[in-house]
């Protein structure tokens, strides 16, 4: 590879590294092609899955400034997937083919800047999706449908203060009666101070 190709395919990478939700460097040894081509497939719509070179890789990773994530990792045959969307489902992905297929390994990677270890990687996969979590909580929350189609839209930094805002409208809206056990002794109150003068009058 010319220098040139080198330098391209190195910023390509950082690029992703710094774009991706998510990346997880994998030991393919052993696999074939057609397995490989599998596991692209059972990826595709959260992940890409590409074999990458490891001096090549080292450099992009130490140029998107994640190289501890992948320190003393790049040894032997690597593909690493670049999570473009739900990384839960790409965990998951992972570690079902990996079930299917011991000869797939998964090694670490990083989740948002931050390194993950395979232990990190199969709580990640054991987790249910975003998509399940926000649909459960829209049901238990009741909310109008622009509320939950504006919940499932949102960011999942927003996540938090959208639960906070449906929870305040629905204890805002409250049931309707709860002020009648007020209303009550209060009555009561005014008929007494009102009889008082009168029997005052009588003696």
């Amino acid at each position: 590879m010319a220098n040139a190709e080198k330098d391209a395919a190195i910023a390509d990478m950082a690029d992703k590294f710094r774009t991706s939700t998510a990346a997880v460097i994998t030991e393919y040894r052993g696999l074939t092609v057609a397995q490989l081509g599998e596991l692209r497939s059972k990826l595709r719509g959260n992940a890409t899955y590409s074999v990458v070179k490891n001096t090549l890789t080292e450099r992009a990773a130490k140029e998107a400034g994640v190289e501890s994530a992948f320190e003393g990792q790049l040894v032997g045959p690597n593909a690493i997937a670049f999570v473009e969307g739900d990384p839960v489902e790409a965990a998951k992905g992972l570690r079902d083919f990996a079930k299917d297929h011991p000869l797939l390994v998964i090694k670490g990677g990083i989740l948002d800047g931050n390194p993950l270890t395979p232990e990190d990687i199969e709580k990640l996969a054991k987790l249910e999706s975003r998509e399940v979590l926000l649909g459960k909580l829209a049901g238990a929350m009741k909310a109008q449908l622009t509320q939950a189609a504006y919940l499932f839209n949102a960011p999942l930094s927003q996540t938090a203060r959208v639960i906070d805002a449906l929870r305040a409208k629905v204890e805002e809206q409250g049931p309707v009666a709860t002020d009648a056990p007020d209303e009550a002794p209060a009555a009561a109150e005014t008929e007494s101070t009102e009889s008082t003068p009168e029997g005052g009058d009588e003696a």
